[in-house]
């Protein structure tokens, strides 16, 4: 660790393992109910890996998973960590209309807020579909009274992505012309493109060293903070298995068993704590003072 690296956002999405994108074309949202949970236990296990590190991280949790374990809710609180807002559904934010996407996320927000008794200031889309055709989302989190936003990957893909948009934290203007504080998913700079340097499949897809590398770049070459994230399931390795397509499959399934070695690793060799601290650390919370 050099000392001149910055200290990085760990983020968790707080969702269970059937909530996934990448396995809605396997799972109707009807059947969640009967689904065997296990998110509950992935995101202790989390706190715990948390607790040995000394690492606080920001946790986006889902509206569904709140309204259903909101003693979880509270643990993620009690133990110093961050807790912000994830939606409620799970619905892609371009699959939404604005009258849609504007309830859902109130509704949860207002959750978290009656769980924690504190202000959530912080939200990240599903799959991070705020896109340049769901920009309009970014108003609606002005007005529902969100300070950042961590959804604007730029990034190509199939299911997210704005590839043009700035990579590091900075204060974005929406298309009303108000204020909110977005703080991109990581990438690095590599050959002329942005390379997802941010956590979650990345991190299980690519080698563990190219990863430590991403970060590097990012912290020691560009002076920037990396924000990495991560899904409890992604620790779960004994979750059931879905029928899917097999690029869903390998999305979702590939190297689940090693996700916590590395994890571990990564918490030893890089600084993290909250969104909102590195975003304080930053000068962009002025005036904002929550937990």
């Amino acid at each position: 660790m050099t000392r001149a690296q910055p200290l990085n956002a760990m983020s968790v999405d707080v969702e269970d393992y059937f909530h996934v994108a990448a396995l809605s074309e396997a799972i109707s949202r009807d059947d969640w109910e009967s689904m065997n949970s296990r998110v509950d236990g992935s995101t202790r296990r989390l706190l715990e890996v948390f607790d040995e590190a000394g690492t606080t991280a920001t946790f986006f949790t889902l509206g569904w998973v709140a309204e259903r374990h909101p003693e979880l809710v509270r643990e993620i609180q009690r133990r110093g960590h961050e807790v912000a807002c994830h939606g409620y559904s799970h619905k892609l934010v371009y699959e939404q209309t604005p009258e849609e996407f504007r309830a859902e996320t109130l509704r949860s927000k207002g959750l978290l807020e009656d769980i924690i008794g504190q202000p959530v200031d912080g939200y990240r889309a599903a799959s991070y579909s705020i896109t340049a055709r769901s920009r309009w989302a970014l108003d609606i989190l002005v007005e529902a009274g969100f300070v950042y936003d961590s959804s604007i990957f730029p990034v190509r893909h199939d299911l997210y992505g704005m590839p043009g948009a700035e990579r590091f934290p900075h204060r974005l203007e929406t298309d009303k012309g108000a204020s909110i504080v977005e703080f991109p998913p990581s990438t690095a700079r590599v050959l002329g493109q942005n390379l997802p340097a941010a956590g979650g499949g990345y991190f299980r897809l690519y080698p563990y060293s190219l990863s430590r590398w991403l970060i590097n770049r990012v912290n020691e070459s560009e002076g920037q903070p990396a924000v990495f994230y991560l899904h409890p399931w992604e620790v779960d390795p004994e979750q059931p298995r879905v029928q899917a397509g097999w690029k869903s499959r390998f999305r979702h399934y590939n190297n689940l068993h090693k996700c916590e070695q590395r994890l571990r690793r990564l918490l030893g060799e890089f600084r993290f704590g909250t969104v909102r601290e590195v975003l304080e650390t930053r000068g962009f919370m002025n005036g904002h003072g929550g937990a």
